[in-house]
């Protein structure tokens, strides 16, 4: 995730260091960083790209913007802000990309936890333009809104998210939709194949070129709002992971990274599963070209 985000802001134009501690992932950067600028049309851009394998060999004077995306432990990103506290500069913007963890947590107890906030990018975060900034109980309203301009001349859609809400925004409306989606296969309603082209080739396809406020008008209002009264008092409303979920989960069955999931996965079958994946996630930039934001080039 760390090397993806490095990739959006090589693309903008930005120095961007890479803090890689393992020796051979830290080799192999080298031409990821080759091959990914090449698929976003930015190979000019390699020399902005390097990389280190401590904090100590970080030029922390030339810093104005760091970006966490460390394991999902919350201790780990603990200690690690507080180490960023005493190296960076009193103005470098401090951000997460945690998807689960509340920034204010992140930072409880330090004392600079205005100029701390949650970036949270969505895999693969070169292919997908959304970006949430998270403004935590103490954050900096002026400085979350200048962190979103700047996303944007990364090429990047920034929301701003104003309260810092467990899933924030984007992963709330996922989840409430897989909560739906899989008390819909335990309930043998349908099967994970038929869940999944519903969404493909139905509602999600149209979210394309609309999301669901836009298209209640699209539709119409009169027509939504008496569905949602008949549909509503039905859908899940669990608390708990659904038992789909539940007993891979219990088994180790955790998709790709364990050849199972909800399908079976071979090393070829993983390969050409990505292509496939991220073809069309090009695909959908080139369409949206026009509604994007313009990367500034000088920067």
């Amino acid at each position: 995730m760390g090397a993806d985000v490095a990739l959006v802001l090589a693309r903008g134009g930005c120095r961007t260091i890479v803090l890689e501690r393992g020796e051979a992932r830290r080799q192999a950067l080298d031409t990821y960083f080759t091959n990914g600028l090449r698929g976003l049309d930015a190979e000019h851009k390699r020399s902005g790209l390097g990389t280190c394998a401590s904090l100590d060999e970080v030029d922390w004077a030339a810093v104005d913007l760091v970006i966490e995306c460390i394991p999902e432990k919350l201790a780990l990103k603990q200690e690690l802000f507080a180490e960023l506290v005493q190296r960076a500069r009193a103005d470098t913007v401090l951000c997460s990309n945690s998807s689960s963890f509340p920034i204010s947590a992140i930072g409880e107890g330090l004392q600079t936890a205005q100029r701390m906030l949650g970036l949270h990018f969505f895999m693969p975060a070169h292919l997908v333009p959304l970006v949430e900034v998270v403004l935590g109980e103490l954050s900096s309203v002026a400085l979350g809104e200048s962190l979103a301009a700047f996303m944007r001349g990364c090429g990047m859609v920034p929301v701003l998210v104003r309260k810092d809400l467990p899933g924030f925004l984007a992963n709330r409306l996922q989840h409430a939709l897989a909560r739906e989606a899989f008390a819909l296969i335990d309930a043998g309603v349908a099967t994970p194949e038929d869940v999944d082209a519903a969404v493909r080739f139905g509602f999600g396809f149209r979210f394309l070129a609309a999301g669901p406020v836009l298209q209640r008008d699209h539709a119409g209002i009169d027509v939504h709002c008496p569905a949602a009264a008949t549909m509503y008092p039905s859908l899940a409303a669990n608390t708990e992971p659904s038992r789909a979920l539940s007993e891979r989960y219990a088994t180790g069955r955790f998709g790709m990274k364990t050849g199972e999931g909800f399908f079976k996965w071979t090393p070829e079958s993983i390969a050409a599963e990505r292509k496939r994946y991220d073809d069309l996630l090009k695909a959908g930039l080139r369409l949206l070209a026009a509604e994007l934001p313009k990367i500034e080039d000088d920067r």
